[in-house]
């Protein structure tokens, strides 16, 4: 009998579960701290304009820190990363550079070229590529020229300003590994891709977040970085302990202090004579008196100028340290080779079931940007408010403005971005998304996340999950029942046995979510739910959020089929539990019940001739209700209408004989209760028993529903199912309410409309996440109906296929996006030729916010690997499914 080898990075995942041991360091450091709700102490609460990009290399922040390829504890006390001069820009790259909200013309945009290429879970190994021009950056042409398009003209990135067009760049590739817990080889290799030589100044960059400026009694300590010679930098900080930075051959090493210089941003008295610049002025403006001579401040570099001839490479090392070592760059690049091979290990055990190199590039790289982007968050709502002792007053405006009513809220949490430049900041239905791909790497932290977000230190008291720090108290869909229920059956399938104290920990919150819905949500008390925009930006025709220019109401298909999703996810949920607790059957029972009228409610509402369904169109739509008693459906073929399909659930024989209280129910309802058992399809099985299906879309409605989706001349795409019918390309909807009319398109690029800043647009484009969620919910139903039930895929093509079959297709429509086509192009990249062809650029894959409705182009954030990091996930079910159909067929 073989052994079983288990990977070094599995033993170091099983040490423990939490942010603490091998995870204590990792790359929790943002990509973008300015511009951010935390650091807005603006009267207005303009955010983007209190700090700029430009005020940020002078000022200290007061939440969080920022940096290039940046690493940090677990509360970000101690911060590393990259800054780097060309020797041509008028400022050091310490950040990434983006444009504001008000700059662009499709909102918030990071301006840069960066690829999160490898981690492990622990991050013993990371890896990441920034491409750095030789000539200046384009600061300046970026905002001007973005400043010129309309809306309706796409965004102007990078690689338009020509920066990149004759190979006149440096790739800075930047790696860690880890010799031990709190022990850190730091590599950083430069590249210069030009035909000439040229400078690169590489300043590797230690500081402190500034935690003593604020006048709390138990943060008046100032910690302290000291120099020894040009070759160590000592790091004592009494909330982490003592380091030594060790750096290699550096030229000098450069000292200033974290703090705020306030003469360059507010023409008043410095109160440190090195201000948080100074390193800046040092290198760019030659200004000497801006360092400190004395090598001690709270932020020091090491600085490495070098040039680099053409089409050759610089290589520095440094050694971050919890202990004095005597040869610190002795055996460095073992131990760089030993957890590359530790890393590959690992990343092969995980895609055993992905034989193609390039979908493995593609799955890895995936995995990398899930792991890079953990931030360490810090957002304590009530200090915030009333702002600190040493700093002046904030306005009053502040006790009733954004986020007043989340004064409970205390968020210092080592957490899952969305991105972390574009997003720096948690988004509660996007990290829903998060923890599925992130269950495959450590299903631990993905437990850790889902669990975070409903303590009581986040989560409302009145049973409300904080959406995101723009608006804690907008509405997202309620999708964290599902991801509970998906990561418990992924770490159940990778360690053999399920986490019920998980799933019954969760539960509890998840039940004072379920009822805050009901109890606001269900404004006619019908079992019909509202919601507002529920994280659909530009989907309606007006903003379902605000209040509505016609007045009255409106009953949403996709907030009712939201809850009815919830609902069957909580009965799942608590069926799971009640086999170890059977007391949880009555739980099993109240969810059963709360899906049987939802399910009626949205078949006819109230017992009335009004319902979400429409019979000419054969589509479910939202109900506006106004002041005058008049209904009428928003005949808007949107995602709204598709959603309904996710509430689905099986309930099996061998379920139901585990759960006799429960099945007594049910079997109850379906003898005494014909109007609610007309809801449960029910299925014989020969040698099986008889299975019950639980869903709002079942038999005719279903097939029209998959009619619609699968018709490429609505929602089906070449790479995946739009959010907006392309019907409505040549038949905009219209709505006229007095003398204005409210108009839908069909818009398969960016926004053309302003609604919620119009930096993002689900009028057309496909996003990964619904689609993630429509072909988990087709393989529900295939698991009902089997092979025998077949669909038109696609439709009118005369193409019949299994359920299953169509759900695998769609999921290749998808994968497809990131994949070389015959001409060995990226649909995503578009006509980006460099991103295409260039031997340095094109199998660097970027996983954007969401793609083009008709080409596949990336479009949005450029590095939203957090929801679109699903396909890391689709690239294994359609591989597993491939290796079962062949298993079949031998």
């Amino acid at each position: 009998m073989s052994k079983v080898v288990v990977s070094a990075e599995k033993l170091r995942l099983k040490t423990r579960a939490d942010n603490k041991g091998w995870k204590k360091w990792g790359p929790y450091l943002s990509d973008r701290q300015w511009g951010t709700v935390r650091e807005d102490y603006s009267p207005n609460q303009d955010a983007w304009n209190n700090v700029t990009h430009d005020m940020a290399r002078s000022k200290a922040y007061r939440w969080g820190e920022e940096g290039i390829g940046g690493i940090s504890d677990n509360k970000s006390y101690i911060c590393f990363a990259l800054a780097l001069w060309n020797h041509n820009d008028h400022i050091l790259k310490e950040r990434f550079f983006g444009l504001t909200g008000n700059e662009s013309n499709h909102g918030e945009d990071v301006k840069e070229l960066y690829y999160y290429l490898d981690s492990t879970p622990t991050h013993s190994y990371m890896k990441m590529l920034y491409k750095y021009p030789i000539a200046a950056f384009p600061y300046s042409k970026l905002v001007d020229e973005s400043r010129k398009r309309s809306r309706l003209e796409p965004e102007y990135e990078l690689l338009d300003t020509g920066t990149f067009d004759n190979d006149e760049y440096f790739d800075v590739f930047i790696e860690y590994a880890k010799s031990d817990e709190q022990d850190i080889l730091i590599k950083i290799t430069a590249h210069n891709r030009s035909n000439k030589p040229a400078p690169i100044t590489l300043l590797p960059t230690i500081w402190f977040r500034n935690t003593w400026c604020w006048g709390y009694e138990n943060f008046k300590y100032k910690p302290m970085l000291t120099g020894v010679s040009n070759k160590v930098i000592e790091v004592d900080n009494k909330s982490v302990g003592h380091y030594k930075l060790y750096c290699e051959k550096a030229d000098e090493l450069l000292f200033c202090d974290n703090e705020t210089n306030f003469q360059r941003l507010h023409g008043v008295a410095n109160n440190v004579p090195y201000t948080k610049d100074g390193i800046n002025e040092y290198i760019v403006n030659k200004n000497k008196a801006a360092v400190n001579p004395n090598n001690i401040g709270t932020k020091a570099s090491g600085r490495y100028t070098r040039v680099v001839k053409a089409g050759e490479s610089v290589t520095i090392r440094l050694r971050l340290s919890d202990h004095s070592i005597s040869e610190p760059f002795g055996g460095f690049e073992d131990i760089m080779d030993k957890r590359i091979r530790e890393a590959n290990q690992f990343y092969d055990e995980l895609q055993g079931s992905v034989q193609d190199p390039e979908l493995r590039s593609i799955q890895r790289q995936a995995y990398a940007g899930m792991l890079w982007t953990k931030q360490w968050y810090y957002y304590n709502v009530n200090e915030w408010i009333k702002g600190d002792p040493t700093m002046p007053k904030p306005s009053d405006n502040r006790k009733f403005g954004r986020n007043s009513g989340w004064r409970h809220m205390y968020a210092a949490n080592i957490l899952s971005m969305p991105d972390k430049w574009e997003y720096p900041w948690f988004a509660a239905w996007d990290l829903a998304f998060h923890t599925i791909p992130l269950a495959r790497l450590d299903p631990d932290f993905a437990k850790r996340q889902l669990a975070v977000v409903l303590r009581e230190y986040y989560m409302h008291p009145n049973g409300q999950i904080p959406a995101y720090e723009w608006s804690f108290s907008d509405v997202n869909p309620p999708v964290h029942a599902w991801a509970t229920w998906r990561v418990y059956e992924i770490d159940k399938e990778m360690n053999g046995v399920g986490d019920v104290k998980f799933l019954e920990r969760v539960f509890h919150k998840l039940l004072l979510n379920f009822t805050w819905w009901v109890n606001l949500k269900d404004e006619g008390g019908n079992n019909i739910f509202g919601g507002g925009f529920l994280g659909m930006d530009n989907i309606g025709v007006f903003d379902r959020s605000a209040t509505l220019p016609t007045g009255g109401r409106l009953e949403q298909a996709d907030g009712t089929g939201w809850m009815a999703m919830y609902s069957l996810n909580m009965l799942r949920i608590a069926c799971e539990i009640a086999v170890e607790r059977p007391v949880y059957q009555d739980m099993a029972s109240k969810f059963f019940e709360h899906f049987l009228h939802i399910a009626g409610a949205m078949q006819m509402l109230g017992g009335s001739e009004i319902s979400l369904w429409d019979e000419e169109d054969q589509f479910y739509y939202d109900m506006l209700h106004m002041p005058n008693s008049q209904s009428m459906l928003l005949k808007i073929r949107s995602m709204v209408g598709l959603i309904p399909l996710f509430a689905v659930e099986i309930l099996t024989p061998e379920m139901l004989e585990k759960l006799p209280d429960f099945k007594r129910r049910v079997d109850w309802v379906l003898a005494n209760r014909p109007d609610l058992a007309g809801l449960i399809s029910r299925w014989y099985e020969p040698g099986k028993g008889e299975n019950r299906l639980l869903a709002i879309l079942r038999g005719h409605r279903m097939k029209m529903i998959m009619k619609k989706m699968f018709d490429e001349n609505e929602f089906l795409s070449e790479h995946g199912v739009r959010s907006l019918s392309k019907y409505h390309l040549e038949n905009p909807y219209q709505f006229r309410v007095h003398n204005e009319v409210f108009r839908v398109d069909y818009t398969p690029a960016e926004s053309t409309g302003s609604m919620f800043g119009g930096n993002s647009n689900w009028r057309g484009p496909i996003w990964m996440p619904m689609n993630f969620l429509l072909i988990d919910s087709l393989l529900k139903f295939q698991s009902y109906y089997g092979n025998d039930y077949e669909v038109e895929y696609p439709t009118n093509s005369g193409n019949m296929v299994s359920i299953k079959q169509a759900a695998l297709s769609l999921a290749e429509r998808l994968i497809k996006i990131f994949r070389t086509d015959e001409n060995g192009r990226r649909p995503m990249y578009a006509n980006y030729e460099k991103m295409q062809t260039d031997p340095h650029f094109k199998d660097l894959v970027l996983f954007y916010e969401y793609f083009h409705g008709d080409d596949g182009k990336g479009l949005g954030a450029a590095h939203q690997t957090g929801w679109t990091g699903l396909v890391a996930e689709l690239i294994l079910m359609v591989n597993e499914a491939n290796k079962a159909e062949i298993k079949e067929i031998l």
